[in-house]
Order: structure tokens, then sequence, then C-alpha cells
């Protein structure tokens, strides 16, 4: 899904979480540790992290087997999962603390959640070695920081492989091999989107594209524009660009962590990595559809 670096548009109806920082004293900013601390226990995890002086406390435990309850609390908002992983169901919510009402994630909260993503992936082991409640941990608040403002924070999430999601391990290889530059390519046709320009069959909303963790630049990706020569950058609805890079297709943002690649994972990259923001209401419908994919696709590797 969306690269970390991409820029989101502001959300302009209210909701408590607001920029990074907002609410918090010089005091606590100063006082607050940055970066993760994480506690494992038999029953769970928990833990807390500090990012430009704003906190954000998690926990995951297991409650029955294959049964995961999880929370993650910041900036006046708290977030809960329940990820029954035997049947494929998801219950998320997220609410006001204070109030206990409906809320909607805004910029800050993303940024937040995002920072706390990139340390959990840095933090943990990639893919298939990780304990269950820290995976669905870390897949959860990958899910959140990408979470659209205009999308109910209370949803019920279903996963079902061949109905729910389907996986794209395969278009996820190059030269045989899942990372590492491409000596030959194994395009995947085609990411698509709809959006004011039009529909899924417009070729401006389409992409052509090598899944995987295949390079970057800079932290983005890259496309083959007109001339023939790879840029640095995002296309914005060019008609079928060829592109690469910066793990397209995977679910969550940018390249770590899990390593799942699916249909409705490769659609959102190609909707919000082709001239949308992350929060673009046009992308909402391929976020739906890949949050099933993000909690419960199987890793490709």
């Amino acid at each position: 899904m969306r690269n970390f670096l991409g820029v989101i548009v502001a959300v302009m109806l209210g909701g408590c979480g607001g920029q990074v920082g907002e609410g918090v004293t010089s005091e606590q900013q100063a006082g607050a540790r940055e970066g993760l601390s994480l506690t494992r226990g038999p029953e769970g995890a928990s833990g807390r992290f500090t990012h430009q002086g704003v906190e954000a406390l998690f926990s995951s435990r297991q409650v029955e087997p294959g049964v995961f309850r999880l929370e993650v609390r910041h900036n006046g908002m708290t977030l809960t999962g329940l990820v029954d992983t035997a049947s494929g169901v998801s219950s998320l919510d997220g609410f006001a603390e204070d109030s206990g009402q409906d809320t909607q994630m805004l910029d800050g909260d993303r940024e937040l959640l995002t920072a706390l993503y990139a340390a959990l992936n840095a933090e943990l082991p990639a893919g298939k070695d990780l304990t269950p409640e820290l995976k669905y941990l870390r897949r959860a608040v990958g899910l959140w920081a990408e979470h659209p403002g205009s999308v109910q924070l209370q949803r019920t999430v279903m996963g079902e492989q061949g109905r729910g999601y389907t996986m794209l391990c395969s278009y996820a290889k190059c030269g045989g091999y899942y990372t590492g530059s491409c000596s030959s390519y194994n395009w995947y046709s085609y990411a698509k989107h709809d959006c004011q320009h039009g529909g899924f069959d417009l070729a401006k909303n389409q992409q052509i594209a090598q899944l995987g963790d295949h390079g970057t630049c800079s932290g983005d990706e890259l496309y083959l524009n007109s001339s023939g020569s790879w840029v640095c950058g995002e296309p914005d609805h060019l008609s079928r660009p060829k592109v690469r890079g910066n793990c397209f297709g995977r679910c969550g943002g940018g390249c770590g962590g899990d390593t799942q690649y699916t249909v409705d994972a490769t659609n959102h990259d190609g909707c919000v990595r082709n001239g949308h923001a992350l929060a673009s209401a046009y992308c909402d419908d391929q976020f739906t559809s890949a949050s099933d994919d993000e909690l419960f696709a199987p890793d490709c590797y």
C-alpha cells in the first residue's frame, strides 16, 4: 500500500487527533523519551511509543485460542480491534477517550501511527518469524496508519482467501527472487482504480506494475515516462505507465514488516500512488477492499 512519504491532504471535518504535538506542553515534550519501548510476556505484548513528544500506548493479547484483542491509545483517541484468526473476522473501532463518542482519523493521527508502524517494523522480525500477537498488532497499526478520515473507524473486516483476498506472490518475484534488483521484470497488469477521471477501464487509471521489494529512489518509486526514461516519483494519471519500487503491491506502507502482495493492495497503491493522496476519498473503496488483506492474508516470504 501507500509509501510513508506521501503527501496527506488535510481532512476538514473535526476529530480528536489534530496535528502531532497538539495539546502537548513543552514540559511534556521535554520529558518524553522518543522511540519504542516494548514488553513481551506469555499472555501478550504491550508498550509505548513517543514521536515528536506525543505518546502512544499499545497492547495485544490472546484472549482465547486464535483470538487477539488489540488496543492503541494516542492523541485522546482509542483504537481497538478483536481479531478472530480462525473465522477470519475482525471487529475494529475508534472513539474519543473522554466521551466514548465516534471520531475520525486526522493527519496527526496518521503521522504518529505511521511512525509507530515503522518502529515496529524495525524492532520486530519480518514475515513469518513473528509471534501472532505482535503480527496482528503490527498489521492493525499499519492499517490504521493509512485509514482515511472519510471511512468509519467502527467496522467489521472479513477475510477469506479466494473471496476476500487474492494473492499475487509470484508477481513480487523478478529473476526468481523476492528482493534485489531486477535483471528482468515480471509485470502485473493492471493496478487500477476509479475516480473523477473515469472508471477502472480508463487507461489513465491503470498501471503496469513490478510488485515487490526491488529498489527505491529517495524513499519513493519509479515510473517510466513517455520518453522511455525511469523517473523518481509517482505518476499522475498517465496512460498505463510502468511502475516499480518501494514494495508496490504490499499490504502496509512502503517496505518492511509483513510481506503480503495481493490484488486489492496493488489496486490501493494504484490509486494513492497515481495522483491521489493517502486520505483521498477516491481511494476509500480500494482501502476498504484491501483491509482484510492487510489483517489476514499470509506472507509471501
